[in-house]
């Protein structure tokens, strides 16, 4: 899909092809690509890069124009798990005219960051900020989803939220790759300024953008060398909370182990024979009460014993072997 824009009072304004400054391809079809490589004289190589996700960021400038791949925040799957890509913006920024190859998602054109456009390299610089901002607010998304995941594994027994935390962990890698290797993009940029022909404005512009994305690098190396760091505590807390499960059950089933026994024994016709000369309903009624004493005493001595265990142990200080000195002393 096409879209075309011209820039009329420091805004972006959609106008028809013929007067069109800014030209947008989303999901560019195959008679706008044929466009592309005809009329921009756009090398099938590059146009096939754009299309390619793993494309390395790079920048071509020649006397004329200069051809960039950038690396922007893709739209969120949340399939199976929340996912966060990325995937290459192709540009083709030239004196009087830029072109946006967009083959994954859209490319929004408003907002805050396109406020007083004042030229065509001012637009292409504004585009590399708002993919830049977009980092930083699928940041921000990520530090919230990684909080209410780890208050959701401390209470879990399974893998499925550990397993969204290492979605996360590899969509904040991703990140930081994408936004190191976009800093070299401007870096390349902001050492051609003459051959680019930007003015002093522009330029100081373009240090704003570097500026912001490696404060968004930054971010993304915090949050990811947390998570990372902190992995293996939450798998340790999944596998605590499995054996304090384990540990419960197997309370429960020593519990009965003996009240199993005394069912057996008292559902025999050797019971009867044994309480002959009492009532029925005395005699099992006993039985019931011993049964419920025993259960309830060995809970309790179980409980004892494992909590004893769990506390930790303060070591006890020996008494002095001339600690009778010192009370005598004491005395005197």
């Amino acid at each position: 899909m096409l879209s075309c824009f011209c820039i009329e009072s420091f805004q972006l304004v959609p106008c028809d092809k013929e007067r069109a400054t800014v030209m947008v391809y989303s999901l560019p079809t195959d008679a706008e690509k044929e466009e592309l490589l005809g009329r921009f004289d756009l090398d099938p190589l590059d146009l096939e890069a754009v299309c390619d996700p793993d494309e390395v960021p790079r920048v071509e400038i020649d006397h004329e124009s200069a051809f960039i791949i950038w690396k922007r925040p893709d739209n969120v799957s949340c399939a199976e798990s929340i996912q966060f890509d990325v995937s290459s913006l192709g540009v083709l920024a030239m004196h009087n005219m830029a072109v946006f190859i967009v083959p994954r998602g859209d490319l929004s054109m408003s907002g805050r960051d396109f406020r007083r456009i004042n030229s065509v390299s001012d637009c292409v610089f504004r585009v590399l900020l708002h993919t830049i901002h977009h980092y930083l607010d699928h940041l921000k998304a990520i530090k919230m989803m990684s909080q209410e995941l780890q208050a959701k594994i401390v209470t879990s027994m399974g893998n499925k939220y550990l397993l969204q935390m290492f979605a996360l962990g590899e969509s904040l890698v991703y990140y930081h790759n994408a936004l190191e290797a976009d800093f070299s993009v401007l870096a390349k940029l902001r050492s051609a300024p003459e051959r680019l022909k930007l003015t002093a404005d522009e330029v100081e512009f373009l240090d704003d953008v570097m500026i912001e994305n490696q404060q968004a690098t930054k971010q993304a190396s915090i949050y990811s060398t947390v998570l990372s760091g902190l992995m293996d505590a939450r798998g340790s807390i999944v596998n605590n909370n499995m054996n304090d499960l384990l540990k419960n059950l197997t309370m429960i089933n020593v519990v009965f182990m003996p009240l199993n026994l005394l069912a057996s024994i008292g559902g025999m016709s050797e019971f009867t024979d044994m309480t002959k000369g009492i009532d029925m309903r005395i005699s099992y009624t006993a039985l019931f009460v011993a049964m419920l004493l025993i259960g309830c005493g060995v809970w309790w001595t179980l409980v004892n014993i494992l909590g004893r265990h769990d506390e930790p142990r303060l070591k006890r200080r020996r008494p002095s072997k001339f600690r009778w000195l010192y009370f005598w002393r004491r005395r005197a």
